[in-house]
Parts: structure tokens; sequence; C-alpha cells
């Protein structure tokens, strides 16, 4: 004999407050998730050492000290950032690197999407789509 069951309803006036909850976290989802719209088409290598790090959602970053001064560097997100071989205990802080990259397009703000992290001359390719080669 087949089972039978049945989902809660939901009453007219909960309505619209659950939409409303999901419309939120698209937005925050959205908002999290910027994309390239922010950086160059243009590439280029900034290399100093690390001193920062942070491997946290949304996206991983660092923090790195260059002879132009200080620039945020933002990886892919979590799964793509393991997925390219860099991962926690890779570097350390006050490690020397090259990072690939698009760089903000307000020229005041140093901050870069990378492509590529070059650690001791290994690659690691985290867009590796996305890699423009000069």
């Amino acid at each position: 004999m087949p089972r039978s069951f049945s989902l809660p309803s939901l009453s007219l006036s909960a309505l619209p407050l659950s939409a409303l909850a999901g419309g939120l976290l698209l937005a925050g989802a959205a908002v999290a998730h910027h994309g390239w719209s922010w950086a160059e088409a243009d590439q280029i290598n900034l290399t100093g050492k690390i001193t920062a790090i942070s491997f946290a959602p949304p996206h991983p970053t660092l923090e790195l000290d260059t002879a132009e001064g200080g620039w945020r560097i933002e990886l892919g997100n979590p799964g793509l950032t393991q997925r390219s071989g860099f991962v926690e205990g890779v570097v350390k802080i006050g490690d020397e690197i090259t990072v690939r990259g698009n760089r903000s397009l307000d020229p005041e703000e140093k901050r870069l999407k990378a492509v590529r992290v070059i650690v001791a001359g290994k690659n690691y390719d985290i867009y590796p789509n996305r890699i423009v080669t000069n």
C-alpha cells in the first residue's frame, strides 16, 4: 500500500514574510559574490611579502606588502582556491609570492582579484581559464 504524506502549509499571512526572507537571502548572496565587474580587464603581476592570510568564505584573501605599498589580494571561492592546491600551510606570513590578476577599476584602491598565485616557482592557478600571459 502506498504511503501518503503532506507538506506543511503556510498561511496567507506568512507568505509575504517568507518571500521577503527569501529575497533578502538572495540579495545577500549577490553582494557576497560580486564577480569581476569591479576589476580591470588587463592583468598585472604583483610581488611582495604576505602580511595576513584568511581562508574564510566568501573569498580567501591575502594582504601583500609590495614596493607600491599594501595590497588586498582576493582569491577564488574556497572550493576553487582549494582545487588549485593553494590551501592552508602552502604559505605563511612573511613569505614572498607573486600574484597575477586583475586590479580594481578604482586607481586609489589597491585590490587585486588573483587568477594565479606563484610560490617559490610553483603556479597555483585559481582561475586557469582567465589567465592572460603576455
